[in-house]
C-alpha cells in the first residue's frame, strides 16, 4: 500500500500521458480483434501470463520465474504471428476510415428473431428452398462475415426467404446473426474433414457442421432436396426436426439456458450424428 502511494505522489503529467497511450494502445488492439476467433485465444494466453506472472511473484519460484522472464520476449515476436488474419483486416477498416464505426444494435427482442426464424424455416421447408442459418454466440464470426454481403438488416420472415430464393444472387451460402440482426449473406463456411457416410448430407450439412466445430455457434439447415429442418452445435447434427420441436430447441439457445452443463449434456445426448459416429460405420 505504501509502495502504491509512493508511486501515486511521484507521477508526473508525461507520466500519466505515457501511461494513457499505452491504455490507449492496447484498448485499439482488443478493439480490433472484437468478433473475431482470436478474443478467446488472447484471453486464455494474457490469463495464462498474469497466473504464471503472479505464482512467479508472490510464492518465490525461481525457475518458474526463469521461464516468464524468458517466454515474454518470445511472445512479442509470436503475437504479431499467430493475429495476423486479424491484425490485417484491422488495419484494411482503418484504411478504409471505418475502425472506430459501430453497427446498429439490433432491435429485434429474442421473442421477435425466433418467430421470424421459425416462419422463414417453415415456409422454405414447405418448398424446399435450400437454407443455412448461422447464429453468432460467444465466438466471434468477422472473418466469415467479411466473405459474404454485409447487410447489418432487422430479421424478418420475408428478408430471410428471399435471400434464400433461388431467383436472388445471395442464396448461395450462408446468413450469420449477430446480435438479432442479420450481419451478411452469401458467406462461405468451412467444411467439416471428418467422413460423413450419411449421402443425404450435403454441403450445407457438412458446412452447418464445419463451423460448430471451429466455434461456438449454432447452424439452421434447410434441406433443398428433401425440406427437412436440421440443427447443428458443437459439431453435432440432429436432422428431421419438427417444426414445434425446432421452436423449443432455438428458445432454449436464445434464452441462454444453454450455458448450463445438464442442458448440454442432454444436447449432446440427442444429437444423432456426430463426427465420431461416422468414423466408427
Amino acid at each position: 500500500m505504501w509502495e502504491l502511494q509512493w508511486l501515486i505522489e511521484r507521477l508526473s503529467w508525461p507520466d500519466m500521458v505515457d501511461i494513457f497511450l499505452v491504455a490507449l494502445l492496447f484498448f485499439a488492439i482488443f478493439y480490433a480483434l472484437r468478433g473475431t476467433r482470436a478474443v478467446p485465444l488472447l484471453r486464455g494466453i494474457t490469463a495464462l501470463l498474469i497466473t504464471l506472472a503472479l505464482l512467479s511473484r508472490i510464492v518465490r519460484l525461481q525457475a518458474l520465474s526463469w521461464l516468464v522472464a524468458q517466454v515474454l520476449p518470445v511472445m512479442l515476436f509470436a503475437l504479431p504471428v499467430i493475429f495476423q488474419p486479424e491484425l490485417r483486416r484491422a488495419l484494411e477498416r482503418l484504411g478504409r476510415g471505418s475502425f472506430l464505426r459501430r453497427s446498429a444494435s439490433g432491435s429485434n427482442t429474442p421473442d421477435t428473431m425466433l418467430r421470424a426464424t421459425v416462419a422463414a424455416v417453415r415456409y422454405m421447408a414447405e418448398r424446399n428452398i435450400g437454407a443455412l442459418i448461422v447464429f453468432e454466440r460467444g465466438t466471434g464470426l468477422q472473418e466469415y462475415i467479411e466473405t459474404g454481403v454485409v447487410l447489418d438488416a432487422e430479421i424478418t420472415t420475408e428478408l430471410l426467404t428471399t435471400i434464400f430464393d433461388h431467383h436472388t444472387v445471395l442464396h448461395d451460402g450462408a446468413v450469420i446473426v449477430r446480435d438479432r440482426r442479420i450481419a451478411a449473406a452469401a458467406c462461405v463456411m468451412p467444411l467439416t474433414s471428418a467422413f460423413l457416410s450419411d449421402r443425404q448430407l450435403g454441403l450445407r450439412h457438412r458446412a452447418a457442421i464445419g463451423i460448430t466445430e471451429d466455434s461456438d455457434a449454432i447452424a439452421l439447415v434447410v434441406s433443398e432436396e428433401r425440406g427437412t429442418i436440421s440443427i447443428a452445435h458443437d459439431g453435432r447434427i440432429i436432422r428431421d426436426l419438427e417444426i414445434e420441436r425446432l421452436e423449443a430447441i432455438l428458445s432454449t439457445f436464445f434464452s441462454q439456458k444453454f450455458t448450463s452443463p445438464s442442458v448440454r449434456r442432454r444436447w449432446r445426448k440427442s444429437a444423432s450424428i456426430t463426427p465420431e459416429q461416422h468414423r466408427s460405420r
